[in-house]
């Protein structure tokens, strides 16, 4: 007889469930779930708040093996040695002791580089794991289903599972495809689906050449990151507006990883170029380029700083930001960080921490 605390050892590697279909694997990590401490509940102005963290990682070892004797294999080595970003009860005692009721989960987008059928069995590992974890606590977890963007229209299918099989409430996806822009006509079938489907998508970075992947970001400070990833997340965006793709589909809702990266923030450049002429090839845009942080692009709190969180309200709104901790990695941006704000509202405070969230994910 399997112990509960070979059951806990077993979800800490991932092994848990590999021999377990659907229910077999949520009665397996419910079981290994079922004892949590008490946990820090959050209240504004009295009133208990659900705090919902719509940026949580997490990576499942499982798909191991299909990407074994690739180059890939060496960056999915490295993920699941990531301290915490396998999924394993550890994940609760975190969320408890942060005060976060409810994270939503998303696997960076490392696999675009796969070929189709390998792309295929990957997503559907990942799906049916992120949804077995989801269907165990589903107060506790909300999952951002993976697609393989690389072959779009496959990917608009299995976002069509995912959503209407296995109660996904959003995607999760890179900010580019193999040097390709995803406002490039060829993603408009996934587009068009995560439009038809109303599901939130969430945008994360990954390497990429000229913004993460660039010459001029070796060295000190770990450039790659704390510039890099920002960059790719305001390039990807950019081009999303500049290349008409929000206009084309004007249902998308889309929040992006750190802040929006720098253009959620510094919006007001593209506007200005857009007024002074032909330079930013605006012509065909429906709105102006910070316009579309008004009601399709929505961005996370990670900007650490409370000037930076002031800003960033004061160029967005509060409706359009969403509480990201980043999680299993250690940035400064617990509850407290907007609990503590003396810019905000209780009511911002309340919407930023899980209302926008509860409202774009339907919870």
């Amino acid at each position: 007889m399997t112990t509960r605390r070979q059951l806990l050892q077993a979800l800490a590697t991932g092994t848990a469930g590999m021999t377990l279909l659907g229910g077999g694997l949520v009665a397996t990590i419910s079981q290994a779930l079922a004892a949590t401490p008490p946990r820090r509940q959050i209240s504004i102005g009295g009133k208990r708040v659900r705090v919902i963290d719509v940026h949580g990682h997490c990576v499942f070892p499982d798909v191991t093996p299909l990407v074994a004797n690739t180059p890939l294999a060496g960056t999915l080595a490295d993920l699941i040695k990531t301290p915490g970003l396998v999924m394993g009860p550890e994940r609760l005692a975190y969320l408890d002791k942060e005060g976060i009721d409810t994270q939503v989960l998303s696997v960076n987008s490392w696999w675009y580089g796969t070929d189709e059928p390998v792309a295929r069995e990957i997503v559907r590992i990942q799906n049916e794991k992120l949804a077995a974890w989801c269907a165990a606590r589903p107060d506790r977890f909300v999952g951002l289903a993976t697609v393989a963007l690389q072959f779009p229209e496959l990917a608009a299918a299995q976002l069509t599972e995912a959503v209407e099989k296995q109660g996904f409430r959003g995607v999760s996806i890179g900010g580019s495809v193999q040097d390709d822009e995803l406002s490039h006509p060829r993603f408009n079938p996934f587009w068009a689906r995560a439009e038809a489907l109303g599901v939130l998508v969430f945008m994360h970075p990954q390497p990429a050449p000229g913004t993460t992947v660039n010459p001029r970001l070796a060295g000190k400070g770990f450039l790659a990151n704390t510039i890099g990833n920002p960059l790719e997340t305001t390039v990807f965006l950019s081009h999303l507006i500049f290349e008409g793709t929000l206009d084309k589909f004007p249902g998308l809702r889309i929040c992006a990883a750190h802040g929006g990266g720098y253009l959620a923030s510094y919006s007001g450049r593209s506007d200005a170029l857009c007024d002074r002429g032909p330079g930013a090839d605006c012509r065909a845009l429906k709105k102006r380029p910070s316009e579309y942080f008004k009601q399709q692009l929505f961005a996370d709190t990670m900007v650490f700083h409370e000037e930076g969180l002031r800003h960033l309200v004061a160029e967005t709104g509060a409706s359009q930001i969403l509480y990201g901790t980043d999680f299993p990695f250690d940035w400064p941006v617990g509850v407290d960080f907007v609990l503590n704000s003396p810019h905000l509202s209780a009511a911002d405070k309340e919407a930023i921490l899980g209302g926008n969230a509860k409202r774009l994910l339907r919870l």
